[in-house]
């Protein structure tokens, strides 16, 4: 039998073509990169294919017996939609509503047959909706009637409330894919404390630049949202440095995967967890727990505070935020100092 050896030998150049391009190395990255793949998957439809409301704060304005029957009727819905508590009256409820300690609030006219809902689409389009519906199915089947009143109704020009989202999720994007350019450009890890601030003020002068941009689009340009311009352009800067400096820090401790980290964090559990289309009450448990530590939820918290809610409730989210960017610059800080403890002295000089 007769061998060809040009096809052998093209085989063979060619194996070993692919034995020395996939390292032990790439193979491992591109390993991390299916595992991202897959867990994108498995978080954004997790926390999105089925939203139900789930222990939502609810307030009831009523006489305390009337309030009370009401309180405990509310607590044996099925699954537990709502977890209703009795508020002193319609003024108490709106405050509380404002202050985001509540999602939506019932007023009950014991004198007639209709009530009155209070609910608050700047928190949420889909989650004002569902309260109504709810709502008005249990008042529905006592043969009364409700009437709902917007107390913190979503701009018109803000669709179902989306906007303060999308806005914070531009934000985000802006702070990791710097730190990833910047670990690019530079090397993963700053070679000493002083590159490490120098990639710590550059990130903070982006967070400066995109954060006003951001607001500015959201504001003056779209009419999108309504708030202070200049309330925005801070919670722009501070959740774009935050998430960069994290992102720095990561990539300071392990290197080039720390790209892939920022984005498990940010763009994997952050996203889909940030109360975006569906409210955290709307959310599976999980989502509902890590979404208020995570910069995109802080960050959606309170720029629908800042839209919304009067400023009200932001220094929770505030506090969180705050907390990334602070370790975002210890970390880096220290990866830089690290990394430049291990760099050989320059050989001395002969005199």
């Amino acid at each position: 039998m007769t061998k060809i050896v040009g096809v052998d030998s093209s085989r063979n150049s060619f194996l070993d073509e692919v034995k020395t391009a996939v390292t032990p190395r790439a193979f491992l990255l591109v390993l991390g990169v299916i595992a991202l793949q897959v867990l994108f998957i498995a978080s954004y439809v997790g926390a999105l294919h089925a939203p139900k409301p789930s222990d939502v704060p609810f307030g009831v304005a009523a006489p305390p017996a009337v309030a009370e029957r009401t309180v405990a009727r509310l607590e044996r819905l099925p699954g537990t939609p709502l977890d209703p508590r009795t508020v002193t009256d319609e003024a108490n409820a709106r405050k509380q509503i404002m202050d985001r300690e509540i999602d939506g609030a019932l007023v009950v006219n014991p004198a007639g047959q209709a009530d009155t809902l209070l609910v608050a689409s700047g928190g949420g389009t889909l989650l004002a909706t569902t309260l109504q519906s709810l709502v008005t199915e249990v008042e529905a089947a006592d043969g009364r009637q409700v009437r709902t009143v917007d107390v913190a109704p979503a701009s018109g020009q803000d669709f179902d409330g989306l906007s303060p989202f999308y806005l914070v999720v531009g934000w985000c994007v802006g702070g990791y894919l710097c730190a990833s350019i910047l670990a690019i450009s530079a090397g993963a890890r700053p070679a000493n404390p002083r590159r490490a601030a120098i990639r710590l003020i550059v990130m903070a002068l982006v967070a400066i630049v995109g954060g006003l941009g951001g607001a500015v689009v959201v504001g003056p340009v779209l009419d999108a949202l309504p708030g202070s311009v200049t309330a925005l352009w801070a919670l722009g800067a501070l959740v774009t440095f935050a998430v960069g400096a994290a992102t720095l820090a990561l990539q300071g401790v392990f290197g080039i995967v720390g790209i892939g980290l920022a984005i498990l964090l940010v763009v994997i559990a952050g996203n889909p967890s940030a109360g975006g289309a569906f409210p955290p009450p709307m959310l599976p448990p999980f989502w509902e727990a890590i979404g208020p530590a995570l910069p995109p939820g802080a960050g959606v918290w309170a720029a629908r505070s800042i839209a919304y809610f009067d400023d009200n409730a932001l220094t929770g989210a505030l506090l969180v935020l705050s907390a990334w960017a602070l370790a975002g610059i210890v970390i880096t800080m220290a990866a830089g100092l690290r990394h430049g403890r291990r760099e050989p002295e320059p050989p001395a000089r002969t005199p």
